[in-house]
């Protein structure tokens, strides 16, 4: 926790750094400032301010994993205070970047399905959409031919997307903006400033000679990380119990889209436990990374812990997060498609694009349940 606390505070030393520099690089007509503000005439801020705000993301995540897993070891008022603000900070920092991913994801698909270039360029992510100026258009990718259904609708479908997701993708970058700069971000930054020198553990300990963190300091009793790390393993062997890993074994699982005509908005029924396996495969391996700098005494030795790491793990990670972004792409398309006085064409094109990410989840799923299955592999 310590080391993660001290990348948190070092990213957020290079987002204060990079956006001060684009904010005092070149005015923008009229004399606004400030970091990440988009207007013609502005210098583009540095890419490395997109850098840290990842970083700072992925800090808070661990922490609050950390948190989450280790909590029975902490000061109890603490930890119940932290871990909401973690999850609103990493939570609101992650929205710019899925929409824009969302989008990119949207529109590379309409161009492998149709072959046609009629519909808008994926737009820069995050902050370097401020080097575009605005009124040029996107460039546009050679027309093929030979896709005749789809491309009738694939344009109007492929502009809907992106006004729809840009609009949602600047208010969450406004939102983040905010909440960077409000005192509720302040508060949990100096909070994880304590941090980084002294972990608040509980007051009365138990002492065992398993792996113990010393993030405590000298001449406080460690602690056996290992029955919270096991515990994390068995809610996560439980939760994969539970999926229908036999359909999943197929690759072509027609079953699973039984729902994807549904009139219902609300999310996909069978996607929710999947999201939930994710959450915890993520838990269990920052469990694991607990253990391994425990024993090597060092609990910020990055390279041991990263040597440590599962690639049964990370495979499965990657398929579970390939089907995260597969369903929320297809939960955008759908949302899209329920636009009224839409033309059919443009909602067929929606429409395929919806059914081509659902098999995509299930791509993903069959992904999962075939690396899961493996024997576990060490990295050396």
């Amino acid at each position: 926790m310590r080391a993660q606390a001290t990348e948190f505070l070092r990213a957020l030393r290079r987002h204060r750094e990079s956006g001060a520099s684009g904010a005092s690089g070149a005015a923008a007509p009229g004399g606004g400032t400030g970091a990440g503000a988009s207007a013609p005439g502005r210098a583009a801020p540095p890419a490395d301010d997109v850098d840290a705000v990842r970083a700072l993301r992925r800090a808070a995540r661990r922490i609050s994993g950390t948190l989450h897993t280790f909590q029975p070891l902490l000061d109890a008022s603490w930890a119940e205070e932290m871990r909401p603000e973690l999850a609103w900070l990493s939570g609101t920092l992650a929205l710019e970047h899925a929409y824009a991913s969302r989008l990119e994801r949207l529109l590379q698909a309409l161009h492998r399905l149709s072959g046609s270039a009629v519909f808008p360029a994926p737009r820069p992510v995050g902050r370097a959409a401020a080097t575009v100026p605005a009124g040029v258009p996107a460039p546009a990718r050679p027309a093929s031919p030979d896709r005749g259904s789809l491309t009738v609708g694939a344009a109007k479908a492929g502009a809907l997307l992106d006004r729809q997701l840009t609009l949602a993708r600047t208010r969450a970058h406004s939102t983040a903006l905010q909440a960077l700069g409000s005192s509720r971000f302040h508060a949990v930054a100096d909070k994880v400033a304590l941090l980084a020198s002294e972990v608040p553990l509980r007051a009365t300990g138990r002492p065992d000679r398993g792996p113990a963190t010393s993030a405590s300091g000298p001449g406080t009793a460690p602690f056996d990380l290992r029955p919270l790390a096991a515990a994390a393993e068995e809610r996560l062997t439980d939760a994969v119990t539970a999926l229908p890993l036999v359909a999943a074994g197929s690759p072509y699982n027609a079953q699973a889209l039984v729902h994807g005509l549904s009139p219902d908005p609300a999310p996909h029924p069978q996607d929710a436990p999947w999201h939930q396996v994710r959450l915890l495969l993520r838990l269990h391996r920052y469990a694991l990374e607990a253990l391994a700098g425990a024993d090597t005494g060092d609990i910020g030795d990055t390279e041991d812990t990263e040597a440590a790491v599962d690639v049964r793990l990370l495979a499965a990670g990657e398929a579970l997060d390939r089907h995260r972004d597969a369903s929320e792409a297809a939960a955008a398309a759908a949302q899209a498609a329920r636009t009224p006085r839409i033309a059919p064409a443009t909602a067929y094109a929606l429409g395929v694009l919806h059914a081509d990410q659902r098999h995509e989840v299930e791509a993903a799923r069959y992904a999962f349940q075939h690396s899961w299955r493996k024997e576990p592999i060490r990295l050396p």
